[in-house]
């Protein structure tokens, strides 16, 4: 694809792919992914691709140099003193080898020389690091962005698994792996379920939520482990292998993998990993590949890092699992922006330990591509812990008579049209049939109030997909501000809630590490509780507002550039307003905005258009009163000024530099126009840098730059 490619086709990619990525990661961290592993190594290996074909295209931003996520604010920042960096991944065998041929010609070694290896399993957990001073904990930080965590100190000395005080002098950084295992990921769920409160898609999305708790008491009663993997900084080497290291660490009291073990050469690395996937399912954690480190620390110190990886350790995944079942059904699910998704009903089969019945056929042209009938024999995969998908048929194995599956042409909740939009730019064809029936399909508002509660939006302790689905169906919320009226409703009689009512079950006690949860409270209680949490969220930060919304094409960092340039809502209603003008003033500024296009554009044009969505809006917004983004100088050096960043900056990134810009009352956008102000060009500035100099506008360099920027 790329061969056909301009160099200005491929910077718009990068972006995408940036922005995609960057939204993934927020996700993630936030324990609530939105693709799978593979579709997100797909992402970063199609990012490299374009990268080395365009080197002058890529971005200052680019996830090829970035690690992790930035610390969402919630928790105090820490520094780390060494980063925490992330692995380099390998596929296949030729890919360990390749890297182990790296390693040596780094090192000036010989192709036959030995290089021994540690290989241990590859933990799906949370990256954390314990900082001990003198023997004693002091700091207990998240990755973060591998130079910035969070400090979680308080919620990691809840865990069994690490101890507070150690016989150590000086600096001991430990790092490891904090995860949930299986047992105890289904005891907590059954209980949550039974208790009608969100359940967790997974041990993975479990660990990090329960760490990154305000409350250290939830995150004590979470069933929390941790794994050790290797040093941050330290006043003096424990030993001089990293297998030695950990052999220390473990007397300490630190835990090893298990099943990590010494391996003398790249063949014998590579039949422990087969080892380990043959285990994998029996494991009672859940692994993603086998990560090999370099063993000695002096050859480690000599490779150093590249990027934003070591040299000296890659990270071997395993391929997506699959197995082979049988098509009972497809479905149809109605999703809140209207997407209908066909999911595949399937006769129950295990794929990697896990017992699967559905699997998602992503869209109409899938099914068409696949030539998938109900009746089919199919095989599955299972990449990461998400939906599995369906990945080819067996035809050969067809039975005679089976029909071709009719994809319907209206909404099978509503009646409405299901339509596949066309692009009046590009005239393409949207891959996903969408209901036109808006609100008054009732499959659309009740996956729109899940999304306004999720933990990814207003983040509504205890109201749950559950708690939606039945306070839905029992007329009491059919729109957000409803949720915000709950309390006044019930207090003037407008409902009926009797004291045995199962709509707000809640657990009464959470014993961690023990299987008897119990669900035993006093229903009023409980209510108390949920107005209460509902209380707190009024005041959430206008940019996770805009998000909770729900709009097309609008996550959470759309949704903060949005914010900052709309800073209340009143200026998101004349936004609206503005954009249904036939030459929208409006319209030009929002696609100005580095980072937003047309496409956000028209979904927000699409949006205000429907009187409805106004007056929900209208509706909610008398019920909240969003924190506001940090405020802008309005006498700053730099108000009223529209400023454009390109470029690669050297003291800080570019998102840094522009949160910067807009505090000191700028406009920062995207492209070059007579109307722009300032042009700050850093390393390989290119065509816009040209542009502004042909237009005669002001152009600043980093140090020009930093001099504002730093006061």
């Amino acid at each position: 694809m790329s061969a056909k490619m301009t160099e200005r086709q491929a910077a718009q990619r990068l972006k995408e792919i940036a922005q995609q990525m960057a939204e993934a990661d927020r996700a993630y961290e936030d324990a609530a992914p939105v693709m799978t592993d593979a579709d997100y190594d797909a992402l970063r290996a199609e990012n490299l691709a374009l990268e080395k074909e365009f080197p002058g295209a890529k971005r200052a931003d680019s996830p090829s140099v970035k690690v992790g996520t930035t610390p969402s604010g919630r928790f105090p920042k820490v520094e780390h003193a060494r980063p925490m960096l992330s692995l380099d991944n390998a596929f296949t065998d030729d890919d360990v080898f390749d890297f182990a041929a790296r390693v040596k010609r780094f090192l000036g070694l010989s192709e036959d020389a030995e290089l021994v290896l540690t290989a241990e399993p590859k933990i799906d957990g949370l990256s954390a690091s314990l900082r001990y001073e003198d023997g004693t904990l002091t700091i207990g930080a998240t990755r973060g962005d591998g130079r910035v965590g969070e400090d979680v100190s308080a919620n990691l000395r809840t865990l069994d698994d690490i101890p507070h005080k150690v016989k150590a002098r000086g600096v001991l950084e430990v790092r490891g792996e904090v995860y949930m295992s299986k047992s105890d990921f289904a005891d907590m769920n059954e209980a949550f379920e039974k208790a009608g409160e969100k359940t967790f898609a997974n041990p993975r999305n479990a660990a990090a939520g329960s760490l990154r708790q305000k409350d250290v008491a939830i995150t004590a009663r979470r069933p929390l482990r941790f794994f050790t993997h290797g040093l941050g900084e330290l006043s003096a080497p424990l030993a001089d292998t990293l297998s030695s290291t950990t052999s220390a660490l473990e007397k300490l009291g630190f835990p090893p993998n298990p099943l990590a073990k010494i391996c003398s050469s790249v063949d014998d690395a590579l039949a422990h990993y087969r080892l380990i996937e043959e285990q994998r399912a029996s494991l009672d954690y859940d692994i993603d590949g086998v990560v090999y480190k370099v063993d000695r620390l002096d050859y480690q110190d000599r490779l150093g890092f590249v990027g934003r990886a070591p040299r000296w350790a890659i990270a071997h995944k395993f391929p997506a699992e699959k197995a082979t079942t049988r098509l009972l059904d497809i479905a149809i699910q109605v999703g809140r922006t209207g997407a209908l998704t066909p999911i595949a009903r399937l006769e129950p089969v295990t794929v990697g330990g896990v017992v699967v019945s559905n699997a998602t056929l992503h869209n109409q042209d899938e099914i068409e591509r696949l030539d998938v009938r109900v009746g089919d024999t199919v095989r599955v995969q299972r990449a990461g812990d998400v939906i599995p998908q369906v990945l080819e048929v067996l035809t050969e194995k067809r039975p005679k008579g089976l029909k071709k599956f009719p994809f319907p042409e209206t909404c099978p909740v509503c009646g409405s049209a299901a339509v596949r939009e066309v692009n009046p730019r590009t005239g393409e064809r949207d891959v996903v049939r969408r209901c036109t029936g808006n609100f008054i399909c009732a499959a659309q508002s009740v996956e729109r109030l899940k999304h306004f509660v999720s933990r990814g939006a207003m983040d509504i302790d205890g109201l749950g997909e559950r708690q939606i689905d039945d306070l839905f169906r029992r007329h009491m919320v059919r729109e957000p501000a409803d949720i915000f009226t709950l309390q006044k409703r019930q207090l003037a009689g407008a409902f009926n809630v009797p004291g045995t009512s199962d709509l707000f079950a809640y657990k009464k006690t959470s014993r961690r590490g023990s299987a008897a949860w119990t669900a035993e409270i006093t229903n009023q209680k409980s209510i108390d509780n949920l107005f209460a949490a509902i209380e707190n969220t009024r005041q959430r930060p206008w940019g996770r507002v805009i998000a909770a919304l729900g709009i097309r094409h609008v996550g959470q960092i759309t949704a903060n550039l949005l914010a900052e340039r709309y800073p209340s809502p009143d200026a998101f209603i004349t936004l609206g307003a503005g954009l249904q003008e036939e030459e929208s003033v409006a319209r030009e500024e929002l696609i100005a905005i580095d980072g937003l296009g047309e496409t956000v554009a028209d979904m927000l044009t699409a949006f205000f258009s429907d009187r409805r969505n106004r007056e929900v809006l209208e509706r909610l917004f008398t019920e909240l009163s969003p924190e506001a983004p940090e405020k802008v100088a309005d006498d700053g050096p730099l108000t009223g000024k529209s400023i454009v960043f390109t470029g690669g900056l050297t003291e800080m990134t570019r998102d840094e530099a522009k949160a910067i810009a807009t505090r000191l009352g700028a406009r920062v956008v995207s492209s070059v126009s007579k109307k722009t102000d300032i042009v700050v060009a850093g390393e390989k500035a290119g065509s816009k840098e040209k542009k502004a100099r042909e237009l005669k506008l002001e152009v600043w360099d980093e140090a020009a730059w930093l001099r504002v920027a730093r006061g």
